[in-house]
């Protein structure tokens, strides 16, 4: 096992009011919770967190840790939206995968991987849905 330096630095984020939603937050998340919240009219979105690199079932790379969703061979991280009340609750309303099946394998050998990708998808709203490459790039 060894650990990877995760980075990902979202830009173009698409701002603190978007259609019905108010107090916009972006963050990734850990297990089931936010960390790490940005508010969505910020000028950039910065995360770090480690992932562990392990040998898959099938002798190929893996990934593991507290910020890893999904199945083998499917890994991946959320990016998590939501609204931030009064109460200072967040409350998620929509998700985008970051998968890390796409890391290049010298970043990954390296320890260091560091993901650029725009916040703001083509209708102004949060970025959801499955994020790949040219979506995101990775160096």
């Amino acid at each position: 096992m060894t650990e990877l330096k995760v980075r990902i630095v979202g830009h173009d984020l698409p701002g603190a009011e978007c259609g019905e939603f108010r107090e916009v937050h972006v963050a990734v998340q850990r297990k089931k919770d936010p960390e790490g919240l940005v508010r969505g009219d910020a000028a950039e979105a910065v995360w770090e967190f480690p992932v562990e690199v392990v040998r898959g079932r099938d002798g190929g790379v893996d990934f593991k840790g507290p910020h890893v969703q999904g199945r083998p061979g499917e890994r991946f991280v959320y990016l998590t939206w939501g609204e931030v009340g009064e109460d200072g609750e967040f409350e998620m309303f929509r998700r985008a995968k970051i998968f890390l099946a796409d890391l290049p394998g010298e970043l990954v050998a390296s320890g260091e991987a560091e993901g650029r990708v725009g916040l703001t998808d083509g209708a102004g709203m949060p970025l959801c849905a499955g994020v790949r490459p040219p979506g995101i790039v990775w160096g």
